[in-house]
């Protein structure tokens, strides 16, 4: 007889239930190891990216398994939103999507409708070949299918941010992530995170959310900006990533044991 299997909690039944915000790591390598060192690290979430990243479905499911021993919620982001991917995706066992570039509530329905079966929704229907269903090992999915997955969208540009309290409105979108990098690009302040009109941007994101009874998130490695958006409701932030800290501890290894020569 087979194992009857129960799927963990979602991002957003873990953001309801936790009395604290929630913070988290991107894991943008495409490695397994370093998923799963990301999972045991205490933190509460771990993002794999595929939008910037290099990584396939096979990676992806790589990095779930790795990570499934681990008390943390695995939120994934595709390169798009896109209902096809996301079927895979799905498919693969993904609880929590994060989709990136979400500009209006329309758009933001047709995800709702990716991520659920018919009638509610367009989801392709393949639990029994899936590891979603832990292949047909969970009873019930596909009557309770959408509730086993969360769906968060990202706020990233001038126009998601006017029509913000129209998205977070929307019935099935779970909560939203704000991405200040991608904001100040759109209001003309590249590479500017800290500028006042995005701050203030951010900001108007998180009280919408809340005054919506939703979650919002903030990308955040700045730890005066991880504080400045906690401080403002955010529930959860992101407040590194595996490449980042790689990339500047290793620059610090070099920093301290390369000494320049004296001819130089």
């Amino acid at each position: 007889m087979s194992v009857r299997m129960t799927l963990p909690p979602t991002l957003a039944d873990r953001l309801a239930a936790s009395d604290r915000p929630l913070v988290g790591m991107w894991v943008c390598s495409g490695s397994a190891v370093n998923a799963e060192i990301a999972a045991g690290s205490g933190l509460d979430v771990v993002l794999v990216d595929a939008e910037h990243s290099p990584n396939g479905p096979e990676s992806i499911l790589a990095q779930l398994q790795a990570v499934a021993a681990y008390p943390v919620a695995a939120l994934v982001r595709p390169p798009i939103g896109d209902t096809v991917i996301i079927k895979q995706y799905l498919d693969l066992g993904v609880q929590n999507l994060l989709i990136p570039m979400v500009d209006s509530p329309e758009q933001a329905a047709e995800l709702v409708r990716a991520v659920r079966y018919p009638p509610a929704g367009v989801r392709g229907v393949g639990s029994a070949l899936a590891r979603s269903s832990r292949w047909n090992r969970v009873p019930g999915y596909l009557a309770d299918a959408a509730s086993t997955v969360s769906l968060f969208v990202q706020i990233e540009s001038a126009g998601a941010v006017e029509r913000v309290d129209e998205i977070v409105a929307v019935d099935g979108v779970d909560g939203i992530l704000i991405g200040p990098a991608d904001l100040a690009a759109s209001m003309g302040h590249l590479g500017l995170q800290d500028h006042p009109q995005v701050v203030d941007a951010v900001l108007r994101s998180i009280d919408a959310a809340a005054a919506a009874g939703k979650p919002a998130g903030v990308n955040a490695f700045a730890p005066d900006a991880a504080d400045r958006y906690l401080g403002a409701g955010a529930r959860f932030v992101l407040v590194g990533a595996d490449v980042s800290l790689l990339a500047r501890a290793s620059e610090a290894l070099a920093e301290r044991f390369i000494r320049p020569s004296a001819s130089s």
